[in-house]
């Protein structure tokens, strides 16, 4: 596991009070560790503070499960480096 996968469970886990061994790939945020709205945009909001990164309303929209927002985190750190080398 991944640093970045590693820190973002470890959030999951924290904003939605689940078991980390809960926190799996393909759990969802909703049905499978019972994030309403309101936990969504808390988890965001953490997400953007830990990772020093800013996430569009309609991207959070689109990411139901743990394996999406690890995916995504890693897309949005990979294009800060890249446009940091510019």
């Amino acid at each position: 596991m991944s640093s970045i996968e590693a820190r973002v469970k470890r959030l999951i886990a924290e904003q939605l009070k689940s078991e980390l061994k809960d926190v799996t790939d393909e759990a969802s945020l909703m049905d499978d560790l019972g994030a309403d709205s309101l936990d969504t945009v808390e988890l965001v909001m953490a997400l953007e503070e830990e990772f020093e990164t800013e996430i569009p309303d309609e991207d959070a929209e689109r990411i139901a499960t743990v394996k999406q927002v690890i995916d995504y985190i890693k897309d949005q750190i990979s294009n800060t480096s890249e446009s940091d080398n510019d």
